[in-house]
C-alpha cells in the first residue's frame, strides 16, 4: 500500500483506519526521518483502537500506554535508545501482553528483535505532504492492512 498524505488530519485518519485493524499481539514498525509523521501517524492508531485520551511522542519517557476498551496500545520510542538495550524497557513483556499491540518509531535501534510477523510503515516527505508506504509480513499483518481497504 502506498498513499500520499498533504495533512497532519490525513496522517490521524489512515493511523485510525489501519487502527480499528489491531488486535492484541499486532506489531507496527513505524520508519522515517524526524518529523516525517510517524508520531501523528502513532496518534491515529492509538485513536483508531478505541484510545480516546491524548496521545503523545514518548520520546523522553521512552514507551507509553495507551488503554483502549479491548485493546492497550504500546507505543515506544527508541530514537534515544542504544542497540541492544532492548531488555531494558521490557520488550519481551510488551509483545507477550495478552490485551496488547505495539507500535514503535525508530524500530531497527532495537536490532532484530521484532516477530516475523509485523506490519511495517514507512514515511517520508514529499512535495506537499508526505508519503505512506506499508507492507504486512505475515497473515495477522496483511488482515490490518486488509481492513484498511
Amino acid at each position: 500500500m502506498r498513499l500520499t498524505l498533504t495533512s497532519e488530519a490525513e496522517t490521524i485518519a489512515l493511523g485510525e483506519r489501519l487502527g480499528r485493524g489491531l488486535r492484541p499481539g499486532a506489531v507496527v514498525l513505524l520508519r522515517g526521518e524526524l518529523g516525517a509523521g510517524k508520531t501523528t501517524l502513532a496518534r491515529g492508531l492509538a485513536r483508531g483502537a478505541g484510545y480516546k485520551g491524548r496521545v503523545s511522542s514518548p520520546t523522553f519517557a521512552l514507551a507509553h500506554a495507551y488503554r483502549g476498551k479491548s485493546l492497550t496500545v504500546h507505543h515506544l520510542d527508541l530514537y534515544r535508545v542504544a542497540r541492544g538495550r532492548d531488555s531494558e524497557l521490557g520488550l519481551d513483556e510488551l509483545l507477550a501482553d495478552p490485551r496488547g499491540a505495539v507500535v514503535v518509531e525508530w524500530p531497527d535501534a532495537a536490532g532484530g528483535t521484532w516477530p516475523k510477523d509485523r506490519l511495517e510503515v514507512t514515511l517520508s516527505h514529499a512535495a506537499g505532504g508526505r508519503r505512506a508506504a506499508a507492507k504486512a509480513t505475515g497473515p495477522a499483518s496483511r488482515k490490518i492492512l486488509e481492513s484498511f481497504r
